[in-house]
């Protein structure tokens, strides 16, 4: 397998999972969520992924997850499905349980919390990948694994089969340039910043897209994308403008959140909307009706709320 073994490419959001406020999982919110993702004409989505709080799910729920995912959507966008796991048997379970289901891929980080060296990473990968019949994106979260993969190891780990794309959502620019220089004829690479640097780098040295969090712009995030393909760069910088105001008030460098929890924030600014994105689960807390006021301000800002 290599990068043409898929079309993922354009805006493919990291999915919240709606639970309730008692905290249950909520499939019919979840299968309307979706819905409203295809509506908003994006690429693709990915499911039980950190801002789905895979952390908290259990392994039917996140069984579940794919299930409805494929029943709802397939066909109609990418579904792939988060994978994370300690171990590499974990990880193969959730695989195996997205295969089943239909889904087009996995993405997985190396095991979070253990802090594996560069052998252990491949070793992991290697081992998921011989278990499983789906493509992989490697997913490099130094901020969720506490391990920042060079780019020496992002290529070693590029050769594995069944590695079709990386993830790359280092904070350190330099190192995401080098990465996609060195990989982007072998892999689908993810991650660009959706500016001028980005406009630039996707029309003159190529690339695939981004795998965001949440959505909260629905179809502005995917027409990016797509304005910076068709040449249309003023709409895509219009659609970028928008994009940079969620990130600068809502989230560092790192991509931590600039307040409360990144799942509560997206999930409050999707409700906003009308989206059923549901609440968060414990251990995560919901956020503070000033910190609720800190997500309205912005949408206001966007026009988002409604009239």
């Amino acid at each position: 397998m290599d990068r043409t073994t898929v079309d993922w490419h354009g805006y493919m959001p990291a999915v919240t999972t709606p639970f309730g406020e008692d905290g249950g999982l909520d499939l019919t919110a979840w299968a309307a969520q979706l819905e409203w993702m295809v509506e908003q004409r994006l690429h693709g989505v990915v499911l039980a992924g950190t801002t789905g709080e895979w952390f908290s799910m259990t392994e039917k729920e996140r069984a579940d997850l794919c299930t409805v995912a494929v029943e709802s959507v397939a066909g109609r966008i990418t579904v792939i499905a988060g994978c994370n796991a300690y171990t590499a048997e974990e990880a193969i379970c959730h695989a195996r349980a997205a295969e089943r289901a239909g889904c087009d891929g996995i993405l997985l980080t190396p095991p979070p919390y253990v802090v594996p060296n560069a052998d252990e990473i491949v070793v992991f990968y290697r081992e998921v990948s011989s278990a499983i019949g789906l493509p992989i994106c490697v997913y490099n979260w130094p901020r969720g694994t506490n391990v920042d993969m060079p780019t020496e190891l992002l290529v070693r780990l590029a050769e594995v089969d069944g590695v079709v794309a990386i993830k790359n959502s280092t904070g350190n620019f330099a190192a995401w340039i080098d990465g996609l220089y060195a990989l982007k004829d072998q892999v689908r690479y993810f991650g660009f910043p959706m500016n001028e640097v980005g406009i630039t780098l996707l029309r003159d040295v190529g690339g695939d897209g981004t795998m965001g969090a949440g959505a909260v712009l629905g179809s502005d995030h995917a027409d990016f994308f797509r304005h910076v393909a068709s040449g249309d760069l003023e709409a895509a910088r219009r659609c970028g403008a928008r994009d940079r105001v969620l990130m600068e008030r809502w989230f560092t460098q790192d991509l931590g959140p600039r307040f409360a929890n990144a799942q509560g924030i997206l999930k409050t600014a999707l409700r906003m909307r009308g989206v059923p994105a549901g609440h968060v689960r414990r251990p995560l807390l919901p956020l503070t009706p000033e910190q609720v006021d800190r997500v309205a301000a912005t949408m206001d800002e966007l026009g988002l709320l409604p009239g």
